[in-house]
Parts: structure tokens; C-alpha cells; sequence
């Protein structure tokens, strides 16, 4: 067994047959892991996260958007039967050692090159635990150690008026300034809210934002995020919604749908956030807790989110 960095594992392999991801990223929550890589195909794998989900009783969903690639693990040990094309790549280990994440991958042919080097080269890696190293009809397998990063959402409405403005994309740009200031941008939807609403300015949709950040920086997180929604917004009824965490309470998915299908009070937002401990922030105002409130309750499920009820 070999312990290489990135910068080793580039030095040592120049061979055109690797293709290092891009990032790869480590969310925790209890015994939970939500792991996210940037795959390094322009379309990603659609094969990755059919493998996974197959070949591994520790990876509990698995989904793609683009090259994203996104899988939910829980941690332990999981017994795998490679067994090429059946069950050829998949996820052996997932433990949690001080503020590391140690994730131990094994594949057949190709999938053992990216189990190993492919990984291994990524952006927010620190090391990895090379013992196999793979690709022809050989097993390649290695333990990728990544930093415990924590999930935050946050919720954003009401911050355009009748004659100016956009919500969704006033929302990105400010996903984008807390990008550069070391925050990792992970995700924008945009949830649809009742659409007869006779408060909204015209299509009646919330945003949640999806950010991984360094343990004890998730206050900074907010903060910069108000500051920068005050600084920008130009309604007086601008707040947001911070939910941390992997998993949606189950109240506060029933709320979200019912936002969708009907009218709520600010008393029953507040009461639901209290419930299923999710902070509100006026910004500028009270008003907009409402529909930040919604957006945290289907950020996972875009499908659902963008879906209008009549």
C-alpha cells in the first residue's frame, strides 16, 4: 500500500489512459456522507452511478447532473462481489476519522482506474491509499481521503418588486460572490410556489442554494449571504432560511408541498421552522420566511420543486 497526494499521484502516472476528476467533495451529517465529484467527461457517467447504487449497500442513492455525480453513503463496511459488467465498480468503506473522510473505492478494468488515480488527482483530496492499482482485466482499489465539510441550504424569496428585478438570478450571482469567498457552490433551484398567490410580483418561485463549508464557518456563511442580499435586493420584504444538514424533515417537505398548493401565514412558517429547527433571517423583512421556508423543503427533489399546481 502507497500513500500518495495529489501532486504524487500526477508525478508518478502520465499515462494517457487517466483522466483525473475535477473535485471531489465530503459532507457529513451523523453517519451519513454525501459525497460529490465532478467527473472528468463532459456528460459524466451514467455507468458510475448505476454501478454504485448496484454494487454497493453502503451507497443509499446515487444521482448525475452533468458531470456532477452525487451519492449518499452511509458509513461502515459493505462486502462486494466485482464481477465485471454485473457489479464492476462500487464503494467498499466509508469512515469517518477525526476531520477526515475515508472513502475506499474498488473497480474492475477502467473502474479500477478511476477507483485509484482518477480520483486520487482531484481537487480537494488530500491523500490517498493506493493498493491496487488497476486497468487492463486487473482490480484496482484505493481509500480517497477527503476534509469533513458540512451541507448548508438557504432559502431566498422575496427580492424583486413589480417593475424590477429577479429573484432566481439575483440569487446566483450572490452564490457566486460566496463562491470566491472559499464557500463551495454546489447547487440553485428554483422551487415553484402557489401560483395565485396575490402577493407575488408575477411567477411566484423561491430559491435554495446548496453550499458545502468548512466546519464552524456556516455562521459566516449566513452572514455574508445577508450582507450581500441587503446590499442588492430591492424589495423590503427579503429574508432567508437555513436548514444544515443531509436530510429534509419530513414536516418540512409537507410544507413545502403545501406552499405549492396553497396560501400560508407567516405565523405557520414560523412555527414550522421552529419545529423542524431551521433558522429564519429577515433581511429586509419578515415577509419573504415564507417561501425561503418552502424552497429548503424540496431543494432535493428538483423534479417535484419546479412542478406548477393550478
Amino acid at each position: 500500500m502507497e500513500i500518495l497526494t495529489p501532486q504524487d499521484l500526477k508525478d508518478k502516472f502520465r499515462d494517457p489512459w487517466i483522466a483525473p476528476y475535477k473535485k471531489v467533495l465530503t459532507m457529513v451529517a451523523d453517519d451519513l456522507v454525501e459525497l460529490v465529484e465532478y467527473h472528468p467527461c463532459v456528460g459524466g457517467s451514467e455507468w458510475m452511478i448505476y454501478q454504485y447504487k448496484k454494487s454497493s449497500n453502503l451507497v443509499l442513492s446515487s444521482k448525475r447532473d452533468g458531470n456532477k455525480h452525487t451519492y449518499l453513503l452511509k458509513v461502515g463496511k459493505g462486502g462486494m462481489n466485482l464481477k465485471p459488467s454485473f457489479s464492476a465498480a462500487g464503494i467498499e468503506e466509508v469512515s469517518l476519522e477525526g476531520d477526515e473522510v475515508r472513502v475506499v473505492h474498488a473497480g474492475l478494468a477502467g473502474a479500477g482506474v478511476g477507483a485509484a488515480m482518477c480520483r486520487g488527482m482531484a481537487q480537494g483530496v488530500k491523500r490517498v491509499e493506493l493498493f491496487d492499482v488497476g486497468g487492463g482485466s486487473k482490480v484496482g482499489r484505493a481509500a480517497v481521503i477527503t476534509p469533513v465539510l458540512e451541507k448548508v441550504i438557504l432559502g431566498i424569496d422575496d427580492t424583486d418588486t413589480k417593475n424590477e428585478g429577479a429573484t432566481w438570478t439575483l440569487a446566483n450571482n450572490v452564490g457566486t460572490e460566496l463562491s470566491k469567498l472559499g464557500f463551495e457552490y454546489l447547487d440553485h433551484i428554483t422551487v415553484q410556489l402557489y401560483p395565485h398567490n396575490p402577493n407575488k410580483t408575477q411567477n411566484c418561485v423561491a430559491i435554495a442554494l446548496v453550499f458545502a463549508v468548512k466546519p464552524g464557518e456556516k455562521d459566516k456563511l449566513v452572514e455574508k449571504a445577508c450582507e450581500l442580499l441587503k446590499n442588492h435586493t430591492l424589495s423590503d420584504k427579503t429574508a432567508i432560511a437555513v436548514l444544515e444538514g443531509i436530510k429534509v424533515p419530513r414536516k418540512l417537505r409537507e410544507y413545502a408541498e403545501a406552499a405549492k398548493k396553497s396560501m400560508i401565514t407567516l405565523k405557520e412558517a414560523k412555527k414550522l421552522a421552529k419545529e423542524v429547527g431551521v433558522r429564519l433571517v429577515e433581511v429586509t423583512g419578515a415577509q419573504g420566511e415564507i417561501g425561503a421556508l418552502a424552497a429548503l423543503g424540496l431543494y432535493d427533489d428538483v423534479k417535484e420543486a419546479v412542478k406548477v399546481y393550478d
